[in-house]
């Protein structure tokens, strides 16, 4: 067994997805903690014209692993080839950001390595030699401690946000790349692709967003999510929303950001009218900023802005709008 720590690199439509680079931020710091060394993964037809990229960061190596059935995502196939993959280097910890792939195959690859899988982690903390994990339970209203048990490899993935991808290490010079061939059969591929899901027609991934405006309760009326709606497309973000409004219809349910909806970590989080629910804030509270507006100023939501303000939203985001235009030109 290596003391290798190996970082999963998500990629989708033959690009690296923004939750990869926290992934990376998250191995490294492992490595660090353990005296290990980071190699990232990518797989796919074709995964080794991504392996440039992911070669900028500080690691002692990048793993592009090709078969002809790996040229769309099925959980059989990422399974098989990362099992194959993890037999063959025997890492300690094998590194995921928690997104929707993650949590199709995740479970599939441990059962086939008779691996341990700690999920959704908020971070984890050095004990006596040892590493503890944290995760949420109870819809965030408690959380606990979870160590791994028996011998590595240990999986372990990590919320949106736990770590920042901006913390990903780059190295001073590029990390050796490799290419394997998984060989993987007909036989094993039981699953066959469709055309991937979409709550709505311009349905969007939340995860993907660098700058979300979100609104809640406090918009009033199904009319007024137009407001938010130019906020956001000043920005250049997109709009998101808390349970109520989807619930209610305002929205569809791809928007929603929550315990019970996406989790996202965005550089800019604007909550309009949200209240900020401890199940609302397990679902944001890995962004990098926070403004929140609401009359309310006992408001929860306030406990984790980085910037708030006390008022009318009404009255607030329309001039908002006006300066970011002219701030824009």
């Amino acid at each position: 067994m290596s003391n290798e720590i190996l970082v999963f690199a998500e990629q989708q439509s033959g690009r690296i997805t923004r939750p990869t680079w926290e992934a990376v931020a998250a191995g490294q710091k492992i490595a660090a903690d353990t005296g290990g060394a980071v190699t990232l993964t990518v797989l796919g037809a074709g995964s080794s014209a991504l392996a440039p990229e992911l070669a900028a960061v500080e690691a002692a190596g990048v793993v592009a692993v090709e078969s002809p059935a790996l040229a769309e995502y099925t959980p059989d196939g990422y399974a098989a080839a990362l099992a194959g993959l993890i037999r063959s280097r025997q890492p300690q910890y094998m590194v995921f950001s928690h997104t929707y792939q993650v949590r199709d195959f995740a479970p599939k690859l441990a059962a086939a390595l008779g691996a341990g899988f700690i999920s959704d982690c908020l971070g984890y903390r050095k004990q006596d030699g040892r590493l503890v994990f944290v995760r949420q339970v109870f819809q965030g209203k408690f959380n606990a401690d979870v160590e791994f048990t028996g011998a590595a490899p240990y999986l372990v993935s990590f919320q949106a946000g736990s770590f920042r991808e901006d913390a990903a290490l780059r190295g001073a010079t590029a990390a050796p790349v490799s290419t394997v061939t998984a060989e993987i059969s007909a036989e094993q591929v039981r699953s066959k692709p469709g055309e991937r899901f979409r709550e709505a027609k311009q349905a969007v991934d939340l995860t993907q967003a660098e700058i979300i405006v979100a609104v809640g309760r406090g918009i009033k009326a199904p009319e007024n999510i137009d407001l938010a709606r130019k906020l956001a497309d000043a920005l250049g973000g997109e709009i998101g929303a808390s349970r109520p409004i989807c619930d209610g219809g305002w929205l569809p349910m791809d928007r929603q950001i929550g315990s019970s909806g996406q989790t996202v970590a965005p550089k800019l989080y604007v909550a309009l009218g949200i209240s900020g629910a401890i199940q609302h804030q397990v679902g944001m509270k890995g962004s990098r900023n926070v403004l929140a507006i609401n009359k309310d100023r006992e408001a929860p939501i306030f406990e984790v802005a980085t910037y708030g303000v006390v008022g009318d939203l009404f009255e607030i985001v329309p001039p908002l709008i006006e300066e970011i235009r002219k701030a824009r030109g």
